[in-house]
This record gives C-alpha cells, sequence and structure tokens, in this order.
C-alpha cells in the first residue's frame, strides 16, 4: 500500500516538473502561428495593393466586363470631344455674331449690308438671317409672288423666310446636344450594370474556393464598384456641359429673335423699333399676316 502511494507521487511530481516545458513550447507555437499569419495577411495585402484596381479588374472581368468598360471610355472620348468642339465653335459664333451686329448697325444703307455679306459671306446666324430677309424682301417686291411658298404680301412672305432662318439656326446651335444628354442619363446605368457583374462573378469565384477571408471578398467587390465610379465620372461632365450649352443658347437665340423683329421693322418701314423713350419695340411678326 505504502509502495504504491509513493508511486503516485513520484509520477505527480515529473508532471508538474514537465508542465512548464510543455508550456513554453504551446506558447513558441502559437507565436509561430501568428507570424506565419501576420506574414500571410501581408503578403495578401500586398498582392491586393499591387494587383488591385481598374486595370486589374479590366484584366480579370470576362468578355461582358470588358465590352462595359470600352463603352464608357468611348462614352467619355465622345463626350469630352464634344464640349470641346461646341465650346470653341460658340465662342467663335458669338464673337462674330457681336462684330456683324455692331457694322450692321452702322451701316448707312442695306446696299452696304448687302455688299458686306456677298464679300464676307454670312458665317454666324446674325448674318445669315439678314442675307435672306433682305433678298427676301427684295425679291418679293420686284418678282411678286412667283411660287406658291411666295403668296402673300411682302410682310408675310419675309416673315416666314425669317422663321425658316431662325429654325435652322436653332436646329443647326442645338447638333450634337442629343448626344450628350443620352451619355448623361445612360453611363450611371452602364457603370452599375458592370458593377453588379462583376460583383456576380466575384461572388461566383468566392463560393468556389477553399476558404473565404476578408480579404477575398474585399478585394473584387471593390474592384467591381470602379465601374460604378467610371460611370459616374462619364455622366457628370456631359450632364453639366449640356446644361451650360443649353442655357447659353437660350440667351442666344433669344438675342437673335430680337434682332429679327427689328430687322422686320427695318425692312417693312425704313426705321428702327425705336419708341422716344428710347426702349426696343417688340413688333410681332404674326401681325404681318394681315397685310
Amino acid at each position: 500500500m505504502f509502495e504504491l502511494i509513493h508511486s503516485a507521487m513520484q509520477v505527480l511530481a515529473q508532471v508538474g516538473d514537465a508542465a512548464p516545458a510543455l508550456q513554453s513550447g504551446a506558447a513558441a507555437a502559437a507565436v509561430g502561428t501568428a507570424a506565419a499569419g501576420a506574414a500571410a495577411a501581408g503578403t495578401t495585402a500586398a498582392d491586393i495593393a499591387q494587383g488591385g484596381g481598374m486595370l486589374h479588374f479590366v484584366q480579370q472581368s470576362d468578355l461582358v466586363g470588358k465590352s462595359l468598360f470600352a463603352v464608357l471610355v468611348a462614352m467619355s472620348l465622345i463626350s469630352w470631344y464634344l464640349i470641346f468642339v461646341k465650346s470653341f465653335t460658340n465662342m467663335r459664333i458669338r464673337g462674330r455674331s457681336k462684330k456683324f451686329l455692331r457694322e450692321f448697325w452702322a451701316a448707312s444703307s442695306l446696299e452696304q449690308v448687302e455688299n458686306e455679306i456677298a464679300t464676307h459671306g454670312a458665317s454666324e446666324p446674325f448674318a445669315h438671317l439678314a442675307s435672306h430677309a433682305i433678298h427676301a424682301r427684295n425679291h418679293h417686291a420686284k418678282y411678286g409672288a412667283l411660287k406658291l411658298e411666295e403668296k402673300g404680301s411682302t410682310g408675310a412672305f419675309v416673315t416666314r423666310t425669317i422663321r425658316k432662318v431662325i429654325d435652322e439656326e436653332t436646329a443647326r446651335l442645338e447638333n450634337g446636344l442629343t448626344v450628350l444628354a443620352s451619355i448623361g442619363s445612360t453611363a450611371p446605368f452602364v457603370g452599375l450594370f458592370g458593377t453588379v457583374w462583376g460583383v456576380y462573378h466575384a461572388l461566383i469565384g468566392i463560393g468556389l474556393s477553399d476558404g473565404v477571408t476578408v480579404n477575398r471578398i474585399a478585394g473584387p467587390v471593390g474592384e467591381a464598384l470602379i465601374m460604378t465610379g467610371l460611370g459616374l465620372a462619364v455622366a457628370i461632365p456631359a450632364v453639366l456641359a449640356y446644361n451650360g450649352f443649353v442655357r447659353g443658347n437660350r440667351v442666344y437665340l433669344a438675342r437673335l429673335d430680337a434682332f429679327a423683329h427689328d430687322l422686320f421693322t427695318f425692312l417693312m418701314t425704313g426705321q428702327q423699333a425705336f419708341e422716344a423713350s428710347g426702349k426696343v419695340r417688340r413688333v410681332s411678326l404674326a401681325t404681318s399676316k394681315g397685310e
């Protein structure tokens, strides 16, 4: 009996001596595991930082994703081309219009205006309107109504000519605005579709993989969201440019319409449409139909 107790005491003593060594080994193993995990995490983060981004998303996407990316790039190029071209064209036209208006009202007679237009050409809407209106007045006064479109009085024929020219210039000024409006309204949806498509394929790839971590989810999903940002980057300049061009055209056409009223009054009466107070008298073009 005493021998059994003595043997049990010896076994307990041996276990007590071995416990610190086991604890030290477990701690070292835990530290090694943590270091390995940190190294793996650092490698993954470095890989994501090095390979992530828009180009990585395009390279990893399929034909649909690459096509959507190409469509957005094409939309951006078209919108910026229209923005620069129309901005330069509008600035040039407005400058020429101011010059023509100064020369028109400073001219001594309509014959001088006709000669200037014949020499330099009608390179902007105001000169185009004046040239057609003067020619219509002279033609109808000399030859009368030779065609069906020339029926009516001289004032009615000049009125129809002025309206036709204004409609043509309006259509010319609005050229390209439909494309800008379409790009501004559809680009965000194209980018959103690209994001949905990219997230769908990213989730499929994550589901087929063995392990799921935050890095595996955040990387592909974050790259897919780039398509939405790209769509917004394409749409915002197009919308702002469209609104700016529409506003500028509205002001310019209002000035052209006012000049048309003054020109009509001058052609019919030989005097400028000014009252004694110095304010411009607006003569309605519709009143000439009763002549």
